[in-house]
């Protein structure tokens, strides 16, 4: 019997009507805008273009992740229900929400013995990791059991790639992850660094591209290099974009018209407010699936 629920974090970055679509529940993390804090619920509390806006304008954010009591109010309802549970985490290199889980799941084993509860981490972000729980609905509503769907997660997270660029370093530099002195000199220089999800989940700068014209080109360039198939790539390609949605628009079009066998059109879903407090405005990200990711 298929009693059991799929479930993960907010911070996958799919709408609200997507969750509902593909029967995939999800608990909010939190961010704070100018210290009031907000759940990170897909844009309901404060819609993503005043968040960037604010952001944009000075606006101080700050992010929280999920807690163990939290996991535990929230597991527990499905359990009461007699349902068992798959709950797949934001990565693991860049949150401790697994840990959270984790904890949660032992805490409440003993509680409901006959209950299984499997965490798995996605070692995935923003809709890269919609796209792997997008791919794990299917594979639920076509019957797999749900250690097998486990197992197939634990196999399978790393054949999806996601790579970032940025327009706006300002946000880069304001969270360490470029100096403040290369941050100048990039704006100087109209540089947009490109990034890449590594093997451990980690967002990592790999080039540093002139012009806004060419990353956009060098970001559909990776996924020819990387997909499954390369231009005869035939899986479902998502791009997450935080108040840049021309540029996004403009990568979706290069992505469509370089391959021709997608399956159906680029998703473009906004960067939620958790991941989105530490990129800020003008970032692009384009996700597929492509052989797994080594390093």
């Amino acid at each position: 019997m298929n009693q059991y629920i799929l479930s993960c974090c907010s911070t996958a970055d799919l709408t609200l009507e997507h969750f509902q679509k593909i029967d995939v529940r999800y608990i909010c993390f939190h961010y704070s805008l100018d210290g009031k804090e907000y759940p990170d619920d897909l844009g309901q509390s404060i819609p993503f273009s005043e968040f960037y806006a604010r952001m944009a304008a000075g606006a101080a954010t700050a992010t929280s992740q999920v807690n163990v009591q939290e996991y535990c109010d929230y597991f527990e309802g499905f359990l009461k229900e007699g349902l068992d549970i798959l709950h797949v985490c934001l990565s693991s290199g860049i949150s401790g929400s697994l840990n959270s889980a984790n904890a949660a799941r032992d805490l409440l084993k003993d509680q409901y013995p006959d209950r299984k509860i499997y965490i798995a981490d996605s070692l995935g972000a923003s809709s890269g990791y919609g796209l792997l729980m997008d791919t794990l609905a299917q594979k639920k509503a076509d019957g797999m059991e749900i250690e097998s769907l486990f197992n197939w997660t634990l196999k399978n997270r790393l054949r999806v790639h996601h790579w970032f660029f940025s327009t706006d370093l300002t946000f880069y530099i304001r969270g360490g992850r470029i100096s403040k002195t290369s941050g100048m000199i990039g704006s100087l220089l109209n540089i947009c660094p490109l990034l890449n999800m590594d093997n451990l989940g980690r967002l990592i700068p790999r080039y540093k591209i002139r012009t806004k014209k060419k990353v956009i080109r060098t970001i559909v360039d990776k996924m020819e290099e990387n997909a499954e198939g390369g231009t005869q790539y035939s899986g479902k390609c998502y791009i997450s974009q935080s108040a840049c949605i021309e540029d996004a628009r403009e990568v979706a079009r290069l992505v469509e018209e370089r391959f021709p066998n997608l399956n159906g059109r680029v998703e473009i879903n906004d960067i939620g407010t958790t991941i989105g407090s530490h990129t800020g405005p003008g970032t692009v990200a384009l996700f597929f699936w492509g052989g797994e990711r080594t390093e």
